[in-house]
């Protein structure tokens, strides 16, 4: 898929925890560009089915919630918020039940089928930057700036199980570790777009960076590859 030469797209790969939402949201800011986080589409998609009690399992179920779902990111008195059919789940979405379904729907064809093209044309009328799992290699393999994040994984345990406090949202270290584990086999091994670096990213393991100095990089790579 060919981006128009004015618009331009930079995608940042990689697991839970290895900072990608902040940096996206930071550098969107620097750039005076739009920020589009997809795992909060996913958790949308997750949220919507788990209140309506569809199961993974559920295809059918799942086709009837994708069918006239509606999922939008909008920025109030500077504040980044998501709204599904609607209403606002900003929080909704980062709960500890989400975080252990998200990967399961996210896993299954036609909730890929469904997100994917409403990916691609937020990136079709304005530069954005776009962090997810697959943006490099699906959605947008021709875009101009790739970037795959790395981290181990209790340092990304430690980092999910402090924003979890910040928030007030109850649960452990251990729990939270379990989990992260349990992402990345589902999320590296599943058969549709699995997580994966694509060949031409930039790997940077933020294990012992801190999120500045990681940023400072992630700038760095972007005005080597585009004039921004």
């Amino acid at each position: 898929m060919e981006n128009s030469k004015e618009n331009f797209i930079i995608a940042i790969d990689g697991e839970a925890g290895t900072g990608k939402s902040t940096h996206a949201k930071n550098l969107a800011k620097k750039l005076n560009i739009t920020y589009i986080d997809t795992g909060a589409m996913y958790r949308c998609v997750t949220l919507a089915c788990l209140e309506k009690g569809v199961e993974p399992d559920n295809y059918d179920g799942v086709d009837t919630v994708l069918k006239d779902i509606k999922i939008e990111f909008k920025r109030e008195d500077g504040i980044d918020k998501v709204f599904l059919n609607g209403s606002e789940v900003t929080s909704q979405i980062r709960t500890p039940r989400v975080d252990s379904y998200v990967a399961k729907f996210a896993a299954l064809k036609n909730v890929r089928e469904k997100m994917t093209p409403l990916q691609r044309e937020m990136g079709k009328v304005q530069s954005v930057i776009m962090e997810g799992r697959d943006i490099g290699t699906v959605v947008f393999p021709n875009a101009q700036v790739k970037i795959y994040l790395d981290c181990s994984e209790e340092e990304r345990a430690m980092r999910r199980y402090k924003q979890n406090l910040e928030k007030g949202i109850n649960s452990s270290y251990e729990d939270v570790l379990k989990n992260i584990k349990e992402r990345h086999k589902l999320e590296t091994q599943r058969e549709i777009a699995p997580l994966v670096k694509a060949e031409d990213a930039v790997l940077i393991d933020t294990t012992n960076y801190t999120l500045e100095e990681t940023e400072d990089m992630i700038m760095k790579i972007i005005k080597e590859k585009i004039d921004v």
